[in-house]
């Protein structure tokens, strides 16, 4: 698409969507919110910047394949749910917390980490399948 004002526009919103994504899924942990639509999120801040700039400058962007994001994010869920059998033999999914606060962050605990995986693996698929059909048309 060749708008001027969608390009200046992509371009200043594709970091704003991120951090407002971060947030979401810093949130998730405590309140509504979390992995699911912080990744949808993120995603949606890539695919503007797709539509506006291009395919190739948006691969730029991201320097990384989305598809690796995948198997890194369903790694670190499996194994944020697995810690609590391997580290205290808790029930699979059980919550681990971290005693002391940490700054911005509050308490972290295995839900973060899940949360994680779940925002990596939205994204990694939401990108992948939406660069997938840009590149085939």
């Amino acid at each position: 698409m060749k708008s001027l004002i969608l390009h200046t526009i992509s371009i200043t919103l594709l970091p704003l969507l991120i951090l407002f994504s971060v947030f979401v899924l810093l949130r998730g942990h405590y309140l509504p919110g979390g992995g699911f639509i912080g990744g949808l999120i993120a995603a949606i801040a890539f695919i503007l910047h797709a539509f506006a700039n291009g395919l190739k400058e948006t691969r730029k962007v991201l320097r990384i394949h989305p598809g690796f994001l995948i198997p890194v994010g369903l790694s670190i869920a499996v194994l944020s749910a697995l810690a609590p059998i391997l580290m205290t033999g808790d029930p699979l999914m059980t919550g681990l917390w971290y005693d002391k606060d940490i700054a911005i962050l509050g308490k972290i605990g295995s839900a973060l980490f899940f949360d994680t995986g779940v925002y990596l693996v939205v994204v990694g698929v939401c990108l992948t399948i939406i660069f997938t059909i840009s590149e085939s048309v």
